[in-house]
Order: structure tokens, then sequence, then C-alpha cells
């Protein structure tokens, strides 16, 4: 299967059926923080990680700072989610013409364990941002990206390059590669049981025998 069906395959669950069969398979640290929050709780992602990792650098000159950033964007790939640990909880990591970039590019969604700028202009855009915090702080002279497509850390979990992410109003989890599509054919398993006990509740199913009938709850 490739990236593009595996993602259109995951973005249709939601964000407890991913953690409950991820956790199925003995992988329980697999949640980003609950301090990251989409700007629209509406939006729903799924794709493959596009990691990037950033340092406060205050020798950067205005112009060196802002090359940096743009040298990002050029290599953010099509139909990934961007996952970035900034090391920094000062400045916003994403604002409005970044958004605009990312989204004419076709990536599918930024996620920050850091901060946003523009917020309302990146609303009306549509285009998906799970972030820390709002300012209006940039990061001119202040801070750069360092790496791309390495390992990152946020929170307790790590997140690879290649890592399916899945992010909803609930929360974001990380999927790692190697299990993705075993965790999609289980989950959308597992929404067929789901709608299964719903109906036995409804129809007056004692819950203790609807759990046991499916072993789904």
């Amino acid at each position: 299967m490739n990236e593009e069906e595996l993602s259109g395959r995951l973005e249709k669950l939601y964000s407890g059926i991913l953690f409950d069969v991820v956790r199925s398979m003995g992988i329980r640290n697999c949640v980003l923080p609950i301090s990251l929050r989409p700007l629209n709780v509406s939006h729903k992602i799924a794709g493959p990680a596009f990691t990037i990792s950033g340092e406060v650098d205050q020798s950067l000159s205005e112009r060196d700072s802002l090359l940096r950033w743009c040298e990002f964007l050029s290599q953010a790939p099509p139909d990934h989610v961007i996952v970035c640990q900034p090391n920094d909880d000062t400045i916003a990591h994403m604002g409005e013409l970044s958004a605009e970039t990312l989204s004419y590019k076709g990536v599918r969604g930024f996620i920050a364990d850091g901060g946003c700028r523009d917020s309302k202009f990146i609303a009306e855009l549509g285009f998906p941002v799970w972030c820390k915090y709002f300012t209006p702080k940039d990061l001119v002279s202040y801070w750069r990206p360092k790496a791309f497509d390495e390992p990152i850390v946020i929170g307790d979990v790590t997140v690879n390059a290649g890592d399916y992410i899945f992010a909803d109003r609930d929360g974001v989890v990380v999927i790692p590669e190697v299990i993705a599509e075993a965790v999609s054919d289980r989950a959308e398993e597992l929404v067929a049981t789901e709608n299964l006990v719903r109906k036995a509740i409804l129809e007056g199913i004692d819950p203790v025998d609807a759990y046991l009938e499916h072993e789904k709850f």
C-alpha cells in the first residue's frame, strides 16, 4: 500500500481508536503532550512525518535566519505532516506566509512543540496546525532549523521520519511506520465492532452483556 492510500485510510479513523490499537501492540507512549492543540478543532490529518528540529541561535543575521527558514520550506515534501521540535518556548515557529507556502506545496499539516502567530489568517486559510501557544514574536535573528528527517523527541515520544502521524481534536498519535498498515487494518475492524456494541446498547442490551459478546467498549 502506498503512502497516499494509507494516509487516506487513517484519516477516516479517530485518535482514540488508533491509540487503543497501538497500545494493544505494546506501545503505550505514542501520544504527543496534551499541550499541543489544534488551531481548528474540526481539523483531522494523517500522513507520514517529515521531522524538523531547531535551536536558538542569536548570532544569526536577519537575512541568514530567514534564509535558513526558507530552505526548510523548500525541502518540505508534499503529502507529509511536518513535526517540529524547536527546543524553544518563546517564539512562533509557524506563521501566515509559511502556512500559505506549505499549503500550496500539498503538505498535510504542521505540528510544533512550540508556538504559532498569525493564527487568525492561518485559520481562515484552513491549513491544519497544532501548537502549544500563540505569540507575535518571530524567529528573525533568534532561531534556526537545525536538522531534517532525523529522530526527534516530543514529551516522552520519539518521532522518526516516516512514522505515521494522526491528529484530531483529541490529540496527536504517532504510529511507527513498520506497523502503520497493521494498525489501520485493526482499527477499521474495531470501528465495525464498536458499531455493533452501539447497536446492542441502543436495543437495550446490558453493557456487561454487550462487552462480553463483542469484547469491546
